[in-house]
């Protein structure tokens, strides 16, 4: 299973450092691919996609599922 989020807020290397990291520990395990181009967030191995949602939030960004 696949979860795909849109982050337009997701600028640069240190926003992708921190989702990443935000989604790790939401989800240990799982395995987060960033496109930072197009501001996409996919993460595979997790079918949690709202506790993802909120993790990501947490961290300071607006991701939208896509």
């Amino acid at each position: 299973m696949s979860i795909e989020f849109q982050v337009p807020d997701m600028t640069c290397g240190h926003c992708v450092k921190t989702i990443t990291g935000a989604v790790s520990e939401a989800a240990p395990g799982a395995t987060v691919a960033v496109d930072l181009p197009t501001h996409r967030v996919t993460i595979t191995g997790t079918d949690q996609a709202d506790k993802l949602e909120a993790a990501i939030r947490d961290a300071g960004y607006a991701p939208t599922r896509l």
